[in-house]
């Protein structure tokens, strides 16, 4: 049974849904209407399993009540804490209080009108962005039958490889995951919410600069990434690099290695986790983590962008380097080797990476 459009739905129809349907269909049951902040403020997307709403801006205060994930809070304004922490001072005036940063995302509502040239566009696809703070993707069965897998977040980047009718009766993009190969296993996301990357979005920058006077130097110490070219900084920024691990036999360090690397590998997106079709949103699963530049050969370290945290400063991650998402675009277009439009993988010796 086929759910591919035969025709483009009108515009008087496309306006209709984003005035009306993006609330009623798109985002309920996840989050309400009601949530949604005025336009100029900023929202935050609870990005841990749960966050204390503290009386006062420092951890030793009296918590006040808990947030879960995936709520979504309005900012009234920022707090450098003089209490800290000192890798991340920054909190939050919340309603009744407030929270720390460091397990939130900065998020907004865009919705995008859709891009029917899909359907035409050869494997792997176009490359899309999340433009909502999350979206339900779900999954066809071969009964008919609709399951929820997983939930996509905010910057978060996907493979769009065709439009099909959904459940709603509106347009819902197919995204193909790079680490399933059965096309049964392509899943769907309302087509709105996600926005198609044009191709000089990803077009190189600075390519007259030969490969051997780009370098990248990561600091654990200070967790501090520095970007050169010919010595001189052209980017510096606070990264979250791997938790320190004791060296248990059989399991893989979580810590980031040290050395001198050369990035080999660079994708748009790629699934990390362990790989599971899941809903379970406490699951390690992390579907369309964007602007990998794998590095490390032996277990896979890269630099990436980041939507689970912003906690920049502090060890948090399984041994890569997290980076925030536009900060990590830039790297993925910087660096050599450079990148292919409408390519899953960049694959060549580049850009010299040294973490010490």
């Amino acid at each position: 049974m086929s759910f591919r459009f035969d025709k483009k739905p009108d515009r008087r129809d496309f306006l209709k849904f984003v005035g009306l349907g993006a609330g009623a269909l798109a985002f309920r049951p996840y989050y309400s209407e009601t949530e949604f902040i005025s336009s100029g403020a900023k929202t935050v997307r609870v990005a841990i399993a749960n966050l204390s709403v503290y009386k006062e801006p420092w951890d030793e205060s009296e918590i006040l009540y808990q947030k879960f994930r995936d709520d979504l809070l309005n900012v009234y304004y920022e707090v450098n804490s003089e209490h800290g922490p000192g890798y991340n001072p920054i909190w939050y005036r919340v309603w009744g209080g407030y929270v720390h940063s460091g397990h939130t995302q900065i998020v907004e509502t865009r919705i995008n009108e859709v891009d029917y040239s899909v359907n035409s566009t050869p494997l792997p696809g176009k490359i899309g962005e999340v433009t909502v703070p999350f979206t339900q993707s779900r999954l066809h069965n071969s009964n008919g039958s609709w399951e929820d897998v997983f939930r996509l977040y905010y910057q978060s980047v996907h493979w769009v490889v065709g439009v099909q009718e959904g459940l709603d009766g509106r347009p819902w993009y197919r995204i193909k995951d790079e680490i399933f190969d059965a096309d049964r296993l392509d899943y769907y996301v309302p087509a709105e919410h996600i926005r198609i990357v044009s191709d000089a979005e990803i077009s190189p920058i600075s390519p007259e600069v030969p490969w051997k006077e780009k370098r990248i130097e990561i600091s654990i110490g200070m967790q501090q990434l520095i970007a050169y070219e010919y010595d001189r900084p052209v980017l510096k920024t606070k990264v979250s690099t791997g938790i320190p691990s004791r060296k248990i036999e059989g399991q893989i360090s979580t810590a980031t290695p040290t050395g001198t690397f050369n990035i080999q590998d660079k994708m748009p997106s790629k699934h990390m986790g362990d790989g599971k079709m899941t809903a379970d949103l406490e699951a390690y699963e992390l579907p369309g983590v964007p602007w990998v530049c794998f590095f490390e050969p032996i277990t896979g370290v890269a630099t990436h962008g980041t939507y689970w945290h912003t906690n920049f400063g502090m060890t948090m991650s399984h041994g890569c380097v997290n980076m925030r998402n536009e900060e990590a675009k830039w790297i993925y277009r910087w660096s050599y080797p450079q990148v292919t439009t409408h390519k899953v993988e960049n694959i060549g010796y580049g850009t010299k990476v040294v973490v010490s």
